[in-house]
């Protein structure tokens, strides 16, 4: 069901593209995609949406990986000053020893220090017999710590008892007690002005008349003196007490000085204690200082390791405390530090060695803990040697880095020494016998350290606890960086051999040394890998599938130095630690990829056609297995590398564009070229199977368009879907590969019109045994309209591909010519494949309107002949019309209904041009005309909206012949009539002349006034005319009645003022005359009146007379320019001129004729 779930969520994505549902709502595939993907074996949907999904699910997977990391490194994270609570398990290889060599190594240990074992183990048992502070553990006896002392220094008893009794013989140490007074805070104010002038006055109670003091802080009442002395005591003494006094120093000051401060003084206090000082130095002369507090500390309760606390200070008779002084006190003797440093360095390492033989404790877990004999030891032998915490620091540092070789101690052990030591090694003045201790102790120490980096991968404990070490070692590198070590060879050639380092001279190079070893765990882990990820056959397919699960496990381990590693690296080292495993591994997978892929890519089988042929016969060579499996590993593989890179980026956006594997395309550039070409192969197989399949309905209610068009819009998206998962980076040849996708798109377009074509042809044809004819069907509107739905997409689907993106690029690239170039190519291939499909519409709604023709003109013809007898013949037109026209309406989309009405109506024009001409030359009569354009209007009046087939010019044309040549001839001169009123009013200038008029209605009564004329042509020899003014009322036979009245003739001017009136009286309906015209011919008048000439003549429309009861010549005069016909290239004459019979009409002709412009 898993495959029949995704092939459903890539139905939903590419509906969703497509803004279309298809009708099948199951979770399986349905019958005809099943079939659908037998073409080609499913070919564009592995590589489509589906190749999608797996990169879609390889990316949310390494996502969610992503997020995994990230949250486990968040929760593991070690905590600033956090303790190890585990052992740390060893990740630098030196945890298998067994136990028996480990014993061999602490004997070798042990008998390295043999040399002064005996004077050792005496100043030990010293030591014992002379314990001093408070912290001696009453649970560990003297007897106890003989024991431990024996046990750990291996001495038999006899030997013991003669060193005890030379120890018990020595003299008693000396001992001193150092204190260092620090600071204190909120003394008691004890002058005048607010303040003191504190110091500190310390000594032994036993011994008070030996005492020290400190410098004087002046006007403070929070001094700081960081001061040390040394108080020797005696054995006797060990229960004495350390006395501390806090003194306000007061100077030697006259009266007169004293009087001085007097604007110092603060509050009543201040100014009774100045009165009292002036009082006392007036009286006695004396300056006494004044104890501010004091405190007190017993020497028993002072710690072998001395302390450091804040005390309080008290004054007798006083309550409250008088402040708080901070001191440190610590027990010492005077023995050579030297001789004591290396006393406690032999110690320490023959417990610790001890210790480690009993407790058998794991590799990497000690932490510096000691059994609490051991650890009393050591104190002891600190407080009585006294060694600073420095040079204790120092000691432990050197033998563990020691004992670390043998047995892994905590790497948190040496990050906290080397915190304790790095601030006085770059402040003091450190001996230069100390120095080579610290840097032979860090010798031995830092192979382990880099071997725990190499290693850093080793699955041996859980993240947390390699973090922490991991954490700790890079704290240890930093230390040491911060010591800066010039001129010391503390990575000796023969220890490291990895590292890369060439240059003359010793070799402290720790950051290069950091650098090569995470190099060299990098490549350890690289080989690793390949060596256990070895392609089970030797075929391509094994190859690629190998080579992507290599890229995969090598970014889980990027990801994780991300999120686990990478922050501590630059947070404790400065180190990119991600970027310089990135560098290697690029290098690496470019150097083992590219030489495969591009061998791949050679030699991936092509596919090889002609034409779009299909047929039984064809000679397209498509190979029985098609490099399917195969193409679906490389564009893995493709996606893997291209997350790769892009991770890449992330992590070295200054050094990517210096990497190889930026242009790791280019090794896929063959392959995605053969690829397109076997895609435009099985495009078109795809194609021809849809259309084959496609019953011609459409896939749900709400769209006008059938399965073979999805399928093939399908197609395209799968195409783009598989364009956009490669995201080609490179401009030139993503160029080429956009122009060759959008060439082989548009000629799937063009196969798709001619297969749709083909499977309509002969669809419609109605036969019975009264006739044949053909008739509209959803059928022939689906394929026209599945072509156009294809057709759509052609634009869009370009810009999806990233056109636009492409040639921006090209103009930044190279040139605005250049880009403009390429963009010109690019839609010429567009437009000629959008113009083919056009045409390959219309002709497909042509050859629906042509074989729609027949029927329309032997139904407009019946319609014509038989429109007032046979209403039937006028019905079978218009149900006819009907429909074809609704069934256009309803199956076609507006556009192309739109665009079969505009053929449908030019072919209708033709029609009827045909039976005009036919029925003219048979000399039909004016009804034939009539009727024909009745059926006519009847035929327009079945589309919903008949304004729409106005703007057809053909047929509004032909309709205006019909209505002309169906009126009777009176009417028809009449429509001459107006057709010269109309022509007259356009005029803007006239050789004839120009009248001046008056004209009203007062209700049926027509006033007329023929006021002048002027400019008249000139008609006489003489240069002037004798003109008069004829009136007549149009149409003739509706005004047969009424008198054609004319001015009188003036003679010899071409400027005649007539000023005559007319009154006409009219019936109503002659005065509601629709289109009634007053014709006005001027004419010249001949010496015999038989002959007059003819000058022109003007129009008034009734509709533009006023109606009015006032004076005539009160209304305002019209001009009207005069006219004359120019010719008989009209459609009305012409209709005349066919009616040869007409004794009225040839008439009219005659007169007409004179009237032209000679």
């Amino acid at each position: 069901m898993g495959d029949m779930e995704s092939e459903e969520i890539m139905w939903k994505q590419i509906y969703s593209k497509l803004n279309s549902q298809k009708s099948v709502n199951q979770t399986e595939k349905s019958d005809h995609d099943i079939r659908i993907q037998q073409v080609d074996n499913g070919f564009f949907e592995k590589f489509g949406s589906l190749f999608r999904e797996q990169a879609e699910m390889a990316q949310n997977k390494e996502q969610e990986e992503k997020q995994q990391v990230a949250k486990v490194a968040a929760e593991i994270a070690p905590k600033e000053n956090e303790e190890d609570t585990e052992p740390q398990a060893s990740i630098s290889g030196s945890e298998g020893e067994d136990s028996e060599t480990e014993k061999e190594d602490i004997k070798t240990e042990f008998i390295a220090a043999a040399f002064n074992i005996d004077e050792l183990y005496t100043e030990i048992l010293y030591v014992i017999l002379h314990n001093v502070g408070c912290d001696v553990n009453i649970d560990v006896t003297q007897t106890a710590l003989f024991s431990y002392a024996q046990d750990a220094f291996r001495i038999p008893n006899e030997k013991h008892r003669q060193l005890l009794e030379i120890a018990e013989n020595k003299e008693d140490p000396e001992l001193i007690i150092n204190v260092e007074v620090i600071e204190a805070k909120e003394l008691r104010p004890k002058d005048s002005n607010g303040m003191s002038d504190p110091f500190v006055t310390l000594y032994l109670a036993s011994n008070t008349s030996h005492r020290y003091n400190t410098s004087v802080k002046s006007m403070t009442l929070n001094p700081v003196w960081e001061e040390h002395f040394a108080l020797p005591i005696n054995d006797k003494s060990i229960d004495d007490t350390l006395c501390l006094e806090v003194w306000d120093f007061d100077p030697a000051e006259t009266v007169k000085e004293k009087l001085g401060k007097f604007f110092d003084v603060k509050g009543v206090k201040g100014m009774r204690k100045l009165v009292k000082e002036i009082a006392v130095t007036a009286t006695t002369g004396q300056h006494d200082n004044e104890l501010i507090g004091r405190a007190k500390i017993p020497l028993n309760t002072i710690p072998a390791s001395g302390m450091t606390m804040w005390y309080t200070l008290d004054k007798k008779n006083k309550l409250t405390r008088q402040g708080v002084l901070k001191v440190r006190v610590s027990f010492s003797s005077g023995k050579n530090n030297q001789v004591a440093a290396q006393e406690h360095r032999h110690m320490r390492r023959i417990i610790l060695l001890h210790e480690l033989e009993m407790s058998q404790v794991s590799p990497y877990w000690w932490c510096g803990n000691f059994s609490p004999q051991g650890d009393q030891l050591l104190t002891q032998h600190i407080a009585q040697s006294g060694l600073s915490p420095t040079e204790v620091a120092l000691c432990s540092y050197s033998v563990y880095a020691g004992i670390h070789q043998k047995h892994p101690l905590s790497f948190n052990l040496f990050s906290k020494l080397l915190e304790k030591l790095i601030k006085p090694l770059q402040t003091e003045l450190v001996m230069e016998e100390d120095m080579n201790l610290l840097w032979d102790a860090t010798r031995k120490l830092l192979p382990s350290c880099f071997s725990a980096i190499r290693k850093i991968r080793k699955k041996t404990t859980n993240e947390k606890t390699i973090l922490k070490q991991v954490m700790e070692v890079l704290k240890i590198l930093n230390f040491v960086i911060e010591l800066n070590p010039t001129n010391i060879d503390l990575l000796p050639s023969h220890l490291y051999p990895w590292i890369s380092y060439r240059e003359d001279g010793p070799n402290c190079d720790i950051r290069g040394a950091l650098n090569d070893a995470i190099t060299q765990g990098a490549s350890d882990w690289f080989n690793y890998i390949v060596e256990n990820n070895k392609e089970t056959e030797s075929t391509a397919l094994s190859k690629l599938e190998t080579l992507t699960r290599l890229i995969q496990l090598i970014r889980s381990d990027l990801q994780k130095a991300v999120e686990y590693f990478d922050k501590l690296f630059i947070e404790l080292v400065h180190f990119q630690y991600a970027k310089c495993l990135y560098t290697f591994y690029q290098a690496k997978i470019a150097t083992i990829c590219e030489p495969e892929v591009r061998e791949i890519c050679k030699n991936l089988k092509t596919l090889q056609y002609t034409g779009f042929s299909f047929g039984a016969n064809t000679k397209n060579s498509d190979p029985a297995t098609d490099p399917l499996a195969e193409g679906t590993s490389l564009f893995n593989l493709y996606l893997t590398i291209q997350r790769f890179v892009t991770l890449g980026q992330g992590i070295c956006p200054v050094d990517y564009n210096t990497f190889h594997i930026r242009n790791f395309h280019q090794w896929f550039q063959v392959g995605v070229a053969q690829w397109l070409n076997i895609a435009v192969y099985k495009a078109l197989q795809r194609i021809e199977k849809a259309v084959e399949l496609d019953q011609l309905v459409p896939i749900d209610n709400t769209v006008k368009y059938s399965s073979s068009a999805v399928d093939t819009l399908t197609i395209f998206y799968q195409v783009n879907t598989f364009w956009q998962q490669l995201n080609w980076p490179d401009v030139e040849s993503c160029y080429t590969f956009i122009a060759k996708i959008i060439d082989d798109i548009c000629r799937c377009c063009v196969f798709y019109a001619e297969k749709m074509g083909s499977k309509i042809e002969g669809v419609g044809v109605v036969e019975n045994v009264y006739e044949k004819k053909f008739e509209v069907t959803n059928e022939w509107c689906l394929a026209i309209n599945n072509i156009d739905y294809v057709r759509e997409t052609l634009q869009p689907f370009a810009q999806d591909l990233g056109m636009e993106a492409v040639l921006k690029n090209i103009l930044d690239l190279k040139s605005p010519v250049e880009a403009e170039r390429c963009r010109d190519t690019l839609n010429v291939v567009i437009s000629n494949a959008i113009d083919t499909i056009q045409n390959k519409i219309v002709e497909f709604l042509e050859t629906v309107v042509k074989k729609m023709t027949p029927s329309m003109k032997r139904l407009l013809i019946e319609g014509a002949e038989l429109f007032e007898q046979d209403t039937n013949s006028v019905d079978r037109l218009m149900m006819y019309m009907d429909q074809n026209l609704e069934t256009l309406h309803r199956e076609l989309n507006d556009e192309n209904f739109n665009r079969t009405l505009e053929l449908i109506w030019e072919t209708l024009s033709k029609i009827l041009d045909e039976i005009i001409q036919a029925n003219l030359e048979n000399r039909r009569p004016p009804s034939f005309f009539s009727n024909l354009q009745k059926t006519l209007t009847l035929m327009l009046g079945v589309y919903k909206n008949p304004d729409d087939c106005s703007s057809c010019a053909p047929l509004k044309n032909t309709e205006r012949i019909l209505k002309i040549h169906g009126l009777e001839t009176s009417d028809l001169i009449h429509e001459v009539h107006l057709e010269l009123a109309n022509q007259f009013d356009q005029l803007h200038e006239s050789p004839y002349g120009e009248i001046s008029l008056r004209c009203k209605f007062d209700e049926d009564i027509l006033k007329i006034e023929v006021i002048n004329a002027r400019d008249l042509a000139v008609m006489d020899s003489n240069g002037t005319s004798d003109s008069f003014v004829r009136i007549h009322l149009l149409p003739e036979h509706k005004f047969s009645n009424i008198d054609k009245p004319k001015t009188k003739t003036h003679h010899k001017t071409i400027f005649p003022l007539y000023d005559e009136s007319f009154s006409l009286n009219l019936t109503s309906e002659q005065r509601q005359q629709k289109n009634g015209l007053i014709l006005f011919s001027v004419k010249d008048k001949d010496m015999m009146g038989y002959n007059n000439q003819y000058i022109g003549e003007a129009y008034v429309k009734f509709s533009d007379i006023p109606s009015t009861n006032g004076s005539l010549s009160n209304l305002p005069q019209i001009k009207k320019l005069l006219g004359r016909p120019t010719s008989l290239d009209m459609s009305t004459i012409k209709a005349l001129e066919h009616r040869q019979g007409d004794k009225q009409a040839k008439e009219f002709l005659k007169k007409f004729k004179q009237r032209l412009v000679s």
